[in-house]
């Protein structure tokens, strides 16, 4: 199940990140809260390079593999990730 996302808002992408973030964790997304570094859930730079090409398929945006380190939350991704669509358009 992904979220949808199909409108780019902060929201609609922090709850497909979570989505991601949970699965690469082994965690219930109810347990990965948005403000929380990901470093915190134990999120290797493998799985991170893994988030970040997943958004890349997914949003189709070409990323640095180091956006989770720059943008360490879902929030601050998520605000990132909007920025990076509307400039795109």
């Amino acid at each position: 199940m992904t979220a949808d996302i199909s409108t780019p808002t902060v929201e609609s992408i922090g709850a497909w990140l979570t989505e991601r973030v949970a699965e690469y964790v082994d965690a219930p997304k109810e347990s990965i809260a948005s403000d929380v570094p990901f470093g915190e859930y134990g999120l290797d730079s493998v799985a991170a390079f893994t988030v970040c090409t997943d958004i890349e398929d997914h949003l189709g945006l070409v990323l640095e593999p180091t956006v989770l380190w720059d943008h360490p939350t879902i929030d601050a991704l998520s605000a990132f990730l909007v920025g990076e669509l509307n400039t795109a358009r």
